[in-house]
């Protein structure tokens, strides 16, 4: 039985049959969507068997192939739907910008580029939140858009990745380092749509965020810089 606590939320719009998260996201395609590349980035640098409090674990697309590799899992969402497709893995349904368990993880994760759909001062929050639950000598990994979102003549591609099926329908720019994005989804016939906002957060700004909630950068973990690995000071 999954825990609860109470805090914001981060608003966006979603459209497509079944439930949604109140940021847009529909429960039914993450559950259907596998995991990329985010289980081999965190096998890089965790080591088998620690503990991992993984935040903003949607559905389990993450969490189930972290399960299956032996680590220990605890999930963090605020969608009480989303968490009830998790198997395995002890559940916490609330906030992550209030989230105080009084317990330490070996690695933090905060996946999903949160970092840049969350106003600054919830961004800051959410680092802060990793602060309190990374253990010492643990780890912080964290995930942000690419530059491509934030380039002004430039919008990302879509793709395709076992079956499931993703294209950018729209990127609108109303000002330097923002980006109004639309998002339609495909799996085997059935489409969703996801809107929401993404907000830049260059390297120094990153940086900077860090060094405020009481972490150190210790390496970009892909050439784009979109994961990093931060630890406690």
């Amino acid at each position: 039985m999954g825990e609860r606590a109470h805090g914001p939320a981060h608003r966006g719009a979603g459209s497509g049959p079944g439930a949604f998260t109140p940021d847009g996201n529909a429960v039914e395609l993450y559950a259907r969507l596998p995991a990329g590349a985010e289980p081999e980035i965190i096998a890089r640098v965790v080591p088998p068997g620690a503990s991992i409090l993984e935040l903003g674990a949607g559905a389990g697309r993450v969490t189930h192939v972290l399960l299956e590799r032996g680590y220990r899992v605890v999930a963090v969402d605020e969608s009480e739907e989303m968490l009830s497709r998790v198997k395995g893995a002890r559940t916490v349904h609330g906030s992550i910008e209030e989230l105080d368990l009084g317990e330490q993880f070996d690695a933090v994760l905060l996946a999903s580029h949160l970092l840049n759909t969350a106003e600054p001062p919830s961004c800051d929050a959410m680092l802060r939140s990793c602060r309190r639950h990374v253990a010492a000598g643990g780890r912080v990994l964290a995930e942000r858009q690419g530059e491509d979102w934030f380039r002004p003549r430039r919008a990302p591609a879509g793709g395709e990745r076992a079956g499931a099926r993703m294209r950018i329908v729209s990127v609108d720019r109303p000002m330097p380092g923002v980006s109004d994005v639309r998002i339609e989804y495909e799996i085997d016939g059935t489409r969703w749509t996801h809107s929401f906002r993404a907000r830049d957060v260059p390297d120094a700004t990153l940086e900077r965020m860090l060094t405020a909630a009481g972490l150190r950068l210790v390496r970009y973990l892909t050439e784009d810089h979109s994961w990093v690995e931060a630890v406690p000071v």
